[in-house]
């Protein structure tokens, strides 16, 4: 095996003691790796609503009109109340877990400065629609939670499925607001309006927002309420992505080749390679180090799509970038977690 020696790897050590970087034959059983773990069956089911989605809107009565409303009642409703309890449900213990925070926003902050760097880069800004780019460059940056989520447990169980769970609550609101910022700066309707304004009003931004401050108070879900919220959770990833597929329009990825591969570059080998170096930095541990690779490896969050669409920009090019990247994420999630070995 090439690379750093074993004394040299043991020297990588975090603050408990545990080597950061060990050969996958070492790691624990506790941690769940396997090299049979199979990518493909988590991302499946999120491709296959996007596919159905398209194929419902071109071949059935139920068009692009249905769609729309649709669209409104996942931005507008299902959304908001799915941050707001996927905030919530975990309390938020910002103190063991300091280190992965710090490196998780620094990531975050890394993944969105290079978005929104695109159109001044001199070799690249004069082939990007800069409309275009403000659309859709939260695609390099967000993430899918719920995909996170069921990736981490298996990974690494319950203690690292509580480390996701206060990284998300802590880097959402950063994630939303990195995704509107661009969309309203770029657009001269939302910008007479006033930007804190229309941040403010931003239903997903408000459902963080608040969803942050009340786990920080303390305010947790009552029991006979949950279950009707899970299902409204449910409801709106279903719907969010069958959405996605019906807006999607495949010929609008042709037009913007650069941007696509710029976005989706970002997204898929620069934030995991991001991932890593601050997993450096802060000495994160084993465990906290896997957490902040699946996190960076992540495909594209599905609502990216509806909020582009209600925001007024090109829905169908985001919709075709949420599909490439919920199928390049199958490639890099083995990348990101074999750079820990």
């Amino acid at each position: 095996m090439c690379g750093p020696s074993r004394a040299r790897l043991n020297r990588s050590r975090s603050a408990r003691g545990a080597p950061l970087w060990i050969p996958h034959r070492d790691l624990p059983e506790a941690f769940g790796y396997s090299q049979w773990v199979n990518y493909a069956q988590l991302l499946f089911p999120d491709f296959s609503l996007i596919l159905c989605g398209y194929l419902v809107c071109r071949y059935t009565a139920l068009n692009r009109t249905v769609w729309a409303q649709v669209e409104s009642l996942v931005y507008y409703f299902l959304f908001p109340v799915l941050l707001f309890h996927s905030i919530v449900k975990s309390p938020l213990e910002l103190g063991p877990a300091s280190s992965l925070i710090g490196a998780g926003v620094l990531m975050g902050l890394t993944g969105i400065a290079l978005a929104y760097s695109l159109p001044y880069l001199p070799w690249i800004r004069q082939h990007i629609d800069r409309r275009e780019h403000a659309g859709a460059a939260q695609v390099a940056f967000r993430f899918n939670s719920f995909i996170a989520l069921a990736m981490a447990e298996r990974l690494t169980g319950a203690p690292g499925l509580l480390l996701l769970a206060v990284l998300i609550g802590v880097c959402v609101p950063m994630f939303n607001v990195g995704a509107v910022w661009p969309m309203v700066m770029n657009d001269p309707a939302h910008a007479q309006r006033g930007i804190s304004r229309e941040l403010i009003r931003n239903p997903l931004i408000l459902a963080t927002a608040s969803g942050l401050v009340a786990n920080l108070l303390g305010f947790r879900i009552p029991v006979w309420l949950e279950p009707g919220v899970s299902r409204i959770g449910g409801a709106s990833l279903a719907l969010g992505l069958l959405a996605a597929g019906a807006g999607m329009q495949l010929g609008s990825m042709a037009r913007g080749k650069l941007l696509s591969v710029s976005l989706l570059g970002i997204k898929h080998l620069l934030m995991p390679l991001a991932a890593l170096g601050f997993a450096l930095l802060f000495k994160l541990d084993t465990m906290q180090a896997t957490v902040l690779l699946i996190f960076a490896a992540m495909p594209t969050a599905s609502s990216c799509y509806v909020l582009a669409a209600r925001m007024g920009y090109n829905g169908a090019y985001v919709a075709g970038l949420v599909t490439l990247s919920t199928l390049l994420g199958m490639v890099s999630l083995p990348f990101a977690l074999g750079l820990l070995h």
